[in-house]
């Protein structure tokens, strides 16, 4: 239970609070317009008007939300700012996208809510002006403002129109519609299978945003939602008024014609910081995709895996971060996240790239991957490099016991961290807090291994030198491969190193049993807190957090960070 908390307590404990305030803005607002001001309107409309504006005001907060955890400067700078003070705050903005999903799913929620009860609205608002009965409050009340007086309560001013004229010719139903068709555009572009297999659309769909926000901020403008005016109020009671309506504004009544105003637009107030945070966001990308970046030396790996190694002036990394690459010659707008490979010590920047989508070929092509002969330098496209970002992985030396778990192209963050150990190591540097680190590496076949196997054999045979083969532990699995399947291929490769990795630690085949891993290194490391870091699909994510927290005990706690972005 204690491990829980420190896992999962602050996590938790934001959703509450951002659950709370969604509740209360609802029921607030919702109890807002059960009032006498908004009684004359409830006649017309009944319970769909607090129906409709309660998810209004959540609609209003989350929107105010959505922009900040995309910010991915200003979540640089919070990082860095409370990571000396507390470091599971610090993690809880590794889970930015999480939350930005959540967000979104409630914007969506909300807007079905809101959607749904104007549609009952503005049905109600028509059959006020059909029923054309000056005995029926609800048509006297249709009636005001049908002269020069302004002060109208019904939008739909004749019985010869239709909801669907209203909702195209008034700023709140063109706004709403576009803010709508942008939402299901924007949500549905985002669902997994299409933002792996076509990026492309995910990408330029969500640039969507910029209508959604527009017409979000013009929404409330026709003021169509009316309630009595406050001075109206002192001469139109509705608890006297409201029975005697075929009196009103006739000489000797107590009742006069009752007026109404719309409430002012408030949405800008909720969204305007945000949108100012975001527009000073893009304009630091901007400024950075024009500093020049050079192409040191491009490296083709087996797999069909592309190694940039770069330099930029003013680049500083820390290890397990990541940056946006833009290829201009690609395309002008299309910035994808990559981990970076290098370590701080280097004198330059890298990063792996697998080959999987159209974006990635045309990289592959434009660094020369598809031709025989080397590229020449100027011929290298031109690149724009926006970052470097935080990710959980920038905490990793501050674990006495790490644990490092990557599949597939999911280990570049650790080609960084193993790296920038072995030049802390050889350098004697004193300030390292962590004293043994064990590797998983999960690969599905054996072309995966190819590109990072050159790494490991590298630090392999230096810690050997040096003496240092037990701060390191690795273990390689191949999962597509059974013991059985892979017994003959052992028997004729029979020899001091793995024939598949060329390492001294031979292959393992199948999936770990992370149940007797995690034992075992509580077994090994009684009183410590070990960071378990992953980098890899969210399935293999939910299976070691379970395992940290099932195997936690008041000796050892195993604390869980997942790479994300």
């Amino acid at each position: 239970m204690g491990n829980f908390i420190v896992n999962e307590g602050l996590s938790i404990f934001v959703i509450l609070v951002w659950l709370g305030i969604n509740a209360y803005l609802f029921v607030q607002f919702y109890m807002n317009f059960l009032v006498e001001r908004w009684f004359y309107t409830r006649v017309l409309l009944g319970q769909a008007l607090p129906w409709a504006r309660a998810p209004a005001a959540c609609l209003n907060f989350n929107c105010m939300l959505i922009l900040l955890p995309v910010c991915r400067n200003l979540l640089s700078l919070v990082r860095g700012t409370i990571q000396c003070c507390s470091r599971t705050a610090a993690r809880q903005l590794d889970r930015n996208l999480t939350f930005h999903k959540l967000v979104a799913y409630m914007i969506a929620f909300h807007t079905a809510v809101h959607i749904g009860a104007h549609l009952f609205n503005f049905e109600y608002f028509m059959d006020a002006q059909l029923n054309r009965n000056t005995s029926l409050l609800t048509f006297v009340l249709s009636e005001i403002g049908t002269r020069d007086n302004a002060s109208f309560l019904n939008p739909i001013r004749s019985n010869e129109t239709s909801p669907t004229i209203v909702m195209f010719t008034t700023i709140a139903g063109l706004t709403g519609v576009a803010i709508t068709l942008a939402l299901i555009l924007m949500i549905t572009s985002s669902m997994e299978v299409i933002r792996r297999s076509y990026f492309e659309v995910f990408w330029y769909t969500h640039h969507l945003f910029v209508i959604f926000f527009i017409g979000l901020v013009f929404h409330g403008y026709g003021r169509i939602v009316r309630g009595q005016t406050l001075a109206s109020l002192g001469t139109n009671n509705p608890e006297t008024c409201a029975d005697q309506f075929e009196d009103w504004g006739q000489t000797g009544s107590n009742c006069t014609v009752p007026e109404f105003a719309g409430n002012p637009p408030m949405t800008w107030k909720w969204v305007v910081g945000p949108m100012f945070l975001y527009v000073c966001e893009r304009i630091v990308r901007i400024y950075r995709s024009h500093q020049k970046v050079v192409i040191t030396k491009v490296v083709m790996h087996p797999s069909k895996t592309l190694e940039l190694q770069m330099k930029k002036k003013g680049f500083r990394m820390e290890v397990g971060q990541y940056v946006f690459i833009l290829c201009p010659s690609v395309s002008r707008l299309e910035w994808h996240p990559f981990t970076l490979t290098s370590a701080p010590e280097e004198d330059y920047f890298s990063a792996h790239i697998r080959i999987v989508g159209d974006w990635t070929q045309a990289l592959y092509e434009a660094c020369g991957g598809d031709k025989t002969e080397p590229q020449e330098a100027w011929k290298l496209p031109k690149v724009a490099i926006d970052g470097p970002f935080g990710t959980a992985s920038e905490d990793v030396f501050r674990y006495e016991v790490v644990m490092l778990v990557g599949a597939g192209i999911g280990v570049t963050p650790f080609a960084s961290i193993l790296k920038s150990v072995w030049y802390k190591r050889i350098q004697n540097n004193q300030d390292v807090f962590t004293k043994k680190i064990y590797f998983y590496w999960l690969c599905p076949e054996t072309q995966a291994f190819e590109w990072f196997a050159d790494l490991l054999q590298s630090l392999e045979g230096q810690m050997t030198e040096k003496g240092m083969t037990d701060f390191l532990s690795y273990n390689i699995y191949l999962t597509r491969w059974k013991e059985t399947e892979a017994a003959h291929f052992r028997v004729h490769h029979e020899a001091e190193n793995d024939p598949i990795t060329g390492l001294k630690q031979k292959t393992l085949y199948g999936k770990p049993n992370w149940d007797n891993e995690f034992s075992n290194i509580a077994s090994k490391h009684p009183g410590s807190k070990v960071g378990v870091f992953l980098c890899g699909p969210p399935q293999l994510g939910k299976s070691l957090e379970k395992q940290c927290l099932s195997h936690s005990a008041a000796d050892v706690k195993f604390i869980f960070n997942k790479e994300n972005f």
